[in-house]
């Protein structure tokens, strides 16, 4: 299983006024290709930090992160924005629906900015949703939904532009046990069946119980691996 992410003695620090606030110290890590990798620690350990780095959404202060050969630390912005939409799958905790759209247009909105015509738009959001299991939801709203069936058309909107790496915050942070489950199997499928390579933060030891591999951080620091 080859790496396809490699965090290379990555710095990350923000800053308020003129004091420096460090939250990732010197980190390295790699991450093999369809791996399933579950991003543990204390609030302020700097597990979002580090997702964020991974997916593009922020810049490390030092250090580099290849991911499938390019270092995209060393991206322009612009340059930035068009390799997340081609790599990256974005999950979130409270699912980032807009609600006057309904479930195919939530699901259509990346594909918005490729040169799919409408067809093939059509065809890759019915695709997506048929594969979450909501291809009978398909004209419903945010508000028609459960929180579970929310968080499906979450995830349909993150595969609908088949990247290769889906980021997760917190997935079933929200849900209760029932649809946080149904949640966990989905995303499992996701890994076996289409060989995205998953990275999920989450405080609860059950849903990290489904990756492949642990690693917990705390204070800006990898501490702990477990396989």
């Amino acid at each position: 299983m080859p790496d396809i992410i490699q965090v290379i003695n990555v710095t990350k620090s923000y800053w308020r006024d003129s004091f420096e606030i460090p939250v990732l110290h010197n980190m390295s890590l790699s991450i093999g290709e369809g791996e399933f990798l579950a991003l543990m620690g204390p609030s302020g350990s700097g597990k979002t930090t580090l997702l964020n780095l991974i997916s593009g959404i922020d810049k490390p202060t030092k250090g580099e992160l290849i991911i499938h050969g390019t270092n995209i630390a060393s991206l322009s912005e612009s340059a930035l924005a068009k390799w997340r939409s081609s790599n990256i799958g974005f999950v979130f905790q409270f699912y980032n629906l807009i609600p006057v759209l309904n479930a195919f247009e939530n699901v259509e909105l990346p594909l918005l900015l490729t040169k799919l015509s409408k067809a093939e738009r059509k065809e890759h959001v019915e695709a997506a949703l048929n594969i979450v299991g909501l291809a009978d939801r398909i004209r419903h709203y945010p508000k028609q939904l459960s929180g579970g069936q929310e968080q499906r058309v979450a995830i349909a909107r993150a595969i609908v532009t088949d990247p290769s790496i889906l980021v997760a915050d917190e997935p079933t942070g929200d849900l209760d046990k029932n649809s946080a489950d149904e949640i966990l199997t989905l995303m499992e499928r996701l890994n076996k069946e289409f060989n995205k390579t998953i990275i999920m933060v989450t405080h609860d030891p059950h849903a990290a119980s489904k990756a492949h591999v642990i690693r917990h951080l705390e204070k800006g620091d990898l501490i702990q691996e477990t396989i």
